[in-house]
């Protein structure tokens, strides 16, 4: 699953435009994922991440307090190419998850199974993580509503230092 602010802000996007994916049960969604470039400031040279498979589906529940929770599950994988040299991978990025958005614009996330992860710098820094890499187990992300990180943890480990392996 493609995790960031930027990148859930994609999957969630692709909800609006998700066909219906009866096979998986009511109100069911496949989520429509596109393609984006990550800046260079991410990892010293931009990177173009990719769908390879998508049969990723969401289901929206819709709380009175006007917050929404997204339940994400199914098989992703998407290729990191470093954009200078072509250089590319392919990452499987499955895993169940839930991610909440309250009424006021915070953000819970709580995924498992292969995650990808995306941290601006000082993120990255402070929470002792890369700025681009694909996680293994449970991450669990608390975002205010101006999308600064106020709690984040890992109870697994880092899989694939995306950068590191595009260098």
């Amino acid at each position: 699953m493609i995790v960031a602010l930027g990148a859930l802000l994609g999957i969630l996007g692709g909800v609006v435009t998700a066909a219906p994916a009866f096979a998986r049960g009511p109100k069911w969604q496949l989520t429509a994922a596109e393609p984006f470039t990550l800046p260079a400031s991410f990892c010293g040279f931009k990177v173009r991440v990719a769908p390879v498979v998508n049969k990723e589906f969401v289901k929206v529940l819709k709380a009175s307090d006007g917050s929404m929770t997204f339940l994400v599950t199914g098989f992703s994988s998407a290729s990191f190419t470093n954009v200078s040299t072509g250089k590319a991978i392919t990452e499987n990025l499955s895993g169940p998850g839930k991610v909440t958005v309250g009424s006021d614009g915070s953000i819970v996330f709580a995924l498992r199974g292969h995650v990808g992860v995306f941290l601006a710098p000082a993120d990255a820094k402070r929470f002792g993580l890369p700025t681009v890499s694909v996680t293994v187990g449970a991450f669990n992300q608390t975002t205010a509503p101006d999308g600064t990180i106020t709690s984040l943890s890992l109870h697994g480990h880092v899989a694939v230092d995306v950068c590191a392996a595009l260098s």
